[in-house]
């Protein structure tokens, strides 16, 4: 990206298999924080860098889509290792932990999209979401590699309407990668869809209220228990940890769009004291709130 500090990995990332604690990657805390609608980088321009191994990381806002176009080698996917080939895709969802080891040569395509891009183009009653945040590898279909090439060519087109059309495909190419993920055997995991899907509802309407898991459990009428036990199955993640997301995401957005004070911030969230919420916000994002907005301007934290 032209005049940006956007990148995908850090050039000091340990050798895979490193034991170190894991590393985020808050790619958006840079200078030039929400650059682009997207950003575009082939697999060989970064992993060349490093050899061709990306040590497990995981990124604290980002959504990344790679395909494989040749070559293949290695993903790590939650501790999981899986075998890359021509044609695969992995899915990585914000926050999932994850690495690669390439064969050297490797060609393919790796697509960064923002968390605050996808809420826009993501809506609850269609429950693309939870299918969406499970991290896997799975085969890529001719249209997924056409429109991924449309995205890579208007990326770097820069024409008139540029962001409108990347949106719209990069909405596209989610919708398609959304539909394989829902064609493979999941076994019974997410043994309820529906109940999945009035919880997204739910935290939608109540996100501001600061409700706990208990809230939510008692308006869908379960136990709390059962309710980790569906959102661990549709995204692997716990209902907790889901409701966290949520309102990183408002707290992002007003640090993003308004010149309000991080205190006015806090209390709007349903926050008591500025101070939780500035460290609850810099442990969910390796930035506090002060210090990503600083970056955004350019300035100092």
């Amino acid at each position: 990206m032209e005049g940006s500090a956007f990148v995908l990995y850090n050039s000091n990332m340990e050798a895979a298999g490193s034991t170190s604690a894991i590393q985020v990657f808050n790619l958006f805390g840079e200078s030039s924080d929400l650059p682009d609608v997207v950003h575009c980088e082939t697999i060989a321009s970064r992993s060349v860098l490093h050899d061709w191994v990306l040590a497990v990381h995981r990124h604290a806002r980002l959504h990344q889509v790679l395909l494989i176009d040749s070559g293949g080698g290695q993903a790590t996917l939650d501790g999981r290792i899986h075998g890359l080939l021509p044609m695969h895709m992995v899915n990585v969802p914000v926050g999932h932990v994850h690495g690669f080891s390439f064969e050297p040569g490797t060609q393919g395509w790796v697509l960064t999209i923002a968390a605050e891009v996808l809420d826009e183009a993501l809506l609850a009653p269609e429950g693309l979401r939870g299918v969406l945040s499970q991290s896997a590898v799975l085969r890529g279909t001719p249209q997924i590699r056409t429109t991924m090439k449309q995205i890579f060519a208007e990326f770097a087109a820069r024409r008139f309407a540029r962001a409108h059309v990347l949106r719209a495909l990069s909405a596209a190419l989610i919708g398609l990668v959304a539909r394989e993920l829902a064609s493979m055997d999941r076994g019974s995991g997410a043994a309820d869809p529906e109940l999945f899907r009035r919880f997204e509802a739910l935290i939608e309407e109540h996100h501001l209220a600061r409700w706990s898991v208990s809230n939510y459990a008692e308006a869908l009428s379960v136990t709390a228990t059962h309710l980790n036990r569906v959102t661990r199955g549709a995204t692997g993640d716990t209902a907790s940890h889901l409701i966290l997301n949520r309102m990183i995401r408002e707290a992002r957005r007003n640090l993003v769009y308004t010149n309000l004070p991080v205190s006015t911030i806090a209390y709007a969230l349903g926050f008591d004291d500025p101070a939780y919420f500035s460290r609850v916000y810099a442990a969910a994002t390796g930035l506090s709130p002060r210090a990503f907005r600083a970056q955004l301007l350019g300035g100092e934290a």
